[in-house]
Order: C-alpha cells, then sequence, then structure tokens
C-alpha cells in the first residue's frame, strides 16, 4: 500500500475532532475483501481492498452521525471498552488488541481463523459532548 488513508467518513460536526491512529484489520472472506476495525467494531467491504476501504469510510461516517445526533457516542465507545477521560489533550483511549481479543468475538474469529494484515489507520472521531 503505497499511501495512508485517512478515515474521516462523510459526517459533519461543528465541534472539535480528535484523529487517532487505530488498528485496522484487512482480510478475505467468501470472495470479498473486508476491512475491520476492532477498536469500533466496524467494517467494510469490497471486491477489491480500495472498494473495501470506501465501504468502511461510509459505515464510520454513519456510525459517528447516529451516535453523535442521538448523542449516544460515550456511551457506544464505553460499551467498546474505550476508556473515556477529562483529559482534553487524550480524552478517550481505545481498548488494547489483548483486551479485545479477549472480549470481541468477531475479532477474535478473525484473528484465529483468517490470513490478514494489521495496518494502522488515522481515524477522525467526533469529540464527545458533556
Amino acid at each position: 500500500m503505497g499511501h495512508k488513508a485517512e478515515f474521516k467518513g462523510s459526517w459533519a460536526n461543528d465541534e472539535t475532532t480528535y484523529i487517532m491512529s487505530l488498528p485496522v484489520i484487512i482480510f478475505q472472506d467468501g470472495g470479498s475483501e473486508i476491512v475491520y476495525c476492532p477498536a469500533l467494531d466496524l467494517s467494510g467491504y469490497g471486491k477489491d481492498e480500495n472498494e473495501a476501504k470506501k465501504s468502511f469510510k461510509v459505515a464510520l461516517g454513519e456510525f459517528f452521525r447516529y451516535t453523535t445526533n442521538k448523542n449516544t457516542l460515550r456511551l457506544e465507545l464505553q460499551r467498546l471498552g474505550w476508556e473515556l477521560k477529562k483529559n482534553k489533550k487524550k480524552p478517550m483511549l481505545p481498548p488494547s488488541m489483548s483486551r479485545l481479543l479477549e472480549e470481541n468475538d468477531n475479532f477474535s474469529n478473525i484473528f484465529n481463523n483468517y490470513p490478514f494484515r494489521k495496518i494502522d489507520e488515522k481515524i477522525e472521531i467526533p469529540a464527545l459532548s458533556a
């Protein structure tokens, strides 16, 4: 892969955003290329990696649009195992890969049953409302 993608999704928000480097898993299943972010439990798919990344970007945008509109982003991140802090410089910390392997059945299944590549991608996350 020659260049780094920055997954911003297609959501609009006037609030501050944070750009975090999160692990993304790329693997094949049933003839499709899958892009999966275990820290957010989101995936995209397509006939090739580029198409799968575009699909992931749409899923990411919809996830943030829905959770920010419903004011449930904080609850969803906590459900996914994120540590949320009042520190303005580092207000959120995703779960570790080892914790995700223990607690996320989707990720555990991929890790144990599919050949995959792990890359770190910059993902823009909206600021949490108080």
